[in-house]
């Protein structure tokens, strides 16, 4: 048994008793992620006045058309910067899902779509490492990265501070993570309705979801940083020790708890 664990061993009736309490207390934070999801489809929206061009598989193509047919686009800011190696583990951990998650989106009239600095060569060549087939785009040479603040010049990481997460914080590389929503209108108007960053990331993380559940929980106390034990998902078996944060081969020094 873990060492820092004391459960309390009980019957059968005072367990139900304390999953039943423990449920309400459950209950009451869904109601209110139900409201909290209800105000953000009701915040207001900018119009995108910038009609970014992307390097993409199929050609050069501007934001409007990374919507492929639909009203509604999810992009999510990838952390792969021009010249890294390999992509942030922790955003590779998310995007084991994006396959999988990008096939249901499509039935409700939604687009997905990754986005990275990196050139398009350096993007497809991980891609194929990884095994992913989600659209995964380059944004190489527009303002897209800087638009959304994701991507950050050496001068600005040297002043104390960047623009990420709607304030001055300051961030471990020049890159960053994030998911950005848009809508497209019948007459082709383009409209930025919503975009999230570090922690609020957290809901693509379907392994913390279960890691929450499990007596021992992250199991992150003690590590270099948060999300230091990650790795891509063909490098667990050569993992080294977690706690010296080898992972972080994109420079990001893992999850930005903000």
């Amino acid at each position: 048994m873990h060492a820092t664990m004391a459960p309390k061993i009980v019957s059968r009736d005072e367990w139900v008793a304390a999953q039943k309490a423990h449920l309400e207390e459950e209950k009451a934070l869904t109601r209110q992620c139900d409201v909290l999801a209800q105000r953000r489809r009701e915040l207001t929206w900018m119009r995108v006045e910038t009609n970014n061009v992307f390097d993409t598989p199929q050609g050069r193509r501007t934001i409007a058309d990374l919507f492929d047919g639909r009203s509604q686009l999810v992009i999510y800011h990838f952390m792969l910067g021009p010249g890294w190696p390999e992509g942030c583990p922790s955003c590779s951990m998310a995007a084991d899902a994006f396959d999988s998650t990008a096939l249901h989106l499509a039935q409700r009239d939604v687009t997905f779509a990754a986005v990275s600095r990196a050139p398009l060569s350096e993007i497809e060549t991980f891609q194929r490492r990884m095994g992913w087939g989600f659209t995964w785009v380059s944004s190489h040479d527009n303002s897209f990265n800087r638009d959304y603040h994701v991507s950050f010049t050496s001068d600005e990481m040297g002043s104390g501070g960047v623009d990420y997460n709607f304030a001055r914080t300051r961030f471990p590389a020049d890159e960053a993570p994030g998911a950005s929503v848009f809508y497209k209108n019948e007459r082709g108007e383009i409209f930025h309705t919503y975009s999230t960053y570090a922690r609020g990331l957290e809901p693509l993380l379907g392994v913390y979801y279960l890691l929450d559940l499990v007596p021992k929980g992250r199991g992150e106390d003690g590590l270099v940083h948060t999300m230091a034990w990650v790795r891509h998902h063909d490098r667990y078996a050569v993992a080294a020790d977690a706690a010296t944060g080898a992972n972080s081969a994109c420079g990001c020094g893992g999850e930005v708890r903000t």
